[in-house]
């Protein structure tokens, strides 16, 4: 759909969700936009099963949906190619085992016309696969405020973020979608956000309930693989030097080491928990990266009890750790 006229572009990545991709497209159809002001991008990343018969099938029936296919080459490249092949003013992804709430995309992109913003976040819940709500598991839940006061990228990141990465989150301005997803990683939207971010002028929230996150077995972070699992921890490692590189562009830090800090508690449970005879190696690495003593901005009181101990002796963490999962 060639319309340099349309509103918002909807990237949906697309890899064996057959099960999922008709809920997540019906959700995208039911909204209150005209088919002339948006469109839905759907990249199928080399499915296997019946993922794109079903894409066709839609942009066969709606004219405001396009489909590519592409070989398997990850979501982050699924990503990149969606924008690559989208025509709208702002970008918005979700994830094609999620779905939207109906009639809620004309509030945001009237938000981001009226306050002329490059960035606005939108509140979200977990599913399971029955629409049930899912409560997190800790009663503690990390600091995010969803203020609609607009403000720059950096100031948004350190007062109101927390640490919920996740590109889903988010209506962004055409220009910074131009901002490429890394290929190849876990964890790709904790590298992206920041970036984007450092780059956006007027950024807020809205409150207002946009986004269905499922909740399901065999997704990444909880695989049961263990060579998923020390891709896991490596990528983790990647991503605590990333955060620390952009930090270096920031006067207020306070958010970059607060991430550093979560994903070094992170990195140190999985290593004793999956790979514990590495852990001098990557104890060496965490000193040769400057991590302690860590951080207790964002940390929920949970977190801070692992803090306390890892600052005492990352060693020791790890020890116990270990002996609690035999």
């Amino acid at each position: 759909m060639e319309n340099n006229t349309l509103i918002l572009s909807i990237i949906v990545p697309i890899y064996n969700v057959e099960a999922y991709l008709s809920k997540c497209i019906e959700s995208l159809l039911c909204q209150n936009l005209s088919a002339e002001e948006y469109e839905i991008v759907l990249i199928d990343d080399g499915s296997t099963d019946r993922s794109g018969r079903i894409a066709d099938d839609y942009a066969q029936q709606y004219v405001n949906i396009k489909v590519v296919h592409q070989q398997n080459a990850g979501l982050s490249e699924a990503r990149n190619a969606g924008v690559a092949q989208s025509s709208g003013q702002y970008i918005m992804f979700v994830d094609s085992d999620d779905y939207l709430q109906p009639n809620v995309l004309k509030s945001l992109t009237d938000k981001m016309i009226v306050d002329k913003l490059d960035i606005l976040r939108f509140n979200y819940q977990n599913v399971d696969e029955s629409g049930v709500v899912v409560k997190p598991n800790k009663v503690d839940k990390a600091f995010a405020d969803y203020s609609d006061k607009v403000c720059n990228g950096l100031t948004f990141l350190n007062e109101r973020l927390g640490i919920g990465c996740y590109a889903c989150m988010f209506v962004i301005t055409r220009q910074l979608a131009q901002i490429r997803f890394t290929s190849g990683r876990y964890f790709e939207d904790s590298d992206w956000t920041p970036r984007v971010m450092l780059e956006a002028k007027r950024v807020t929230s809205t409150n207002l309930l946009v986004y269905n996150y499922l909740v399901r077995t065999g997704s990444i972070t909880k695989s049961v693989s263990k060579e998923k699992k020390q891709k896991v921890i490596d990528d983790k490692i990647w991503l605590i030097s990333r955060i620390k590189e952009f930090a270096r562009q920031a006067d207020d830090k306070r958010w970059f080491e607060g991430m550093v800090a979560n994903t070094v508690i992170g990195v140190l449970t999985s290593v004793a928990k999956v790979d514990y005879e590495n852990r001098e190696q990557v104890l060496a690495k965490m000193r040769e990266l400057q991590v302690f003593p860590l951080s207790d901005y964002m940390l929920t009181k949970y977190a801070l009890r692992k803090r306390f101990l890892i600052n005492l002796s990352p060693r020791l963490y790890m020890f116990l750790q270990h002996r609690l999962k035999g």
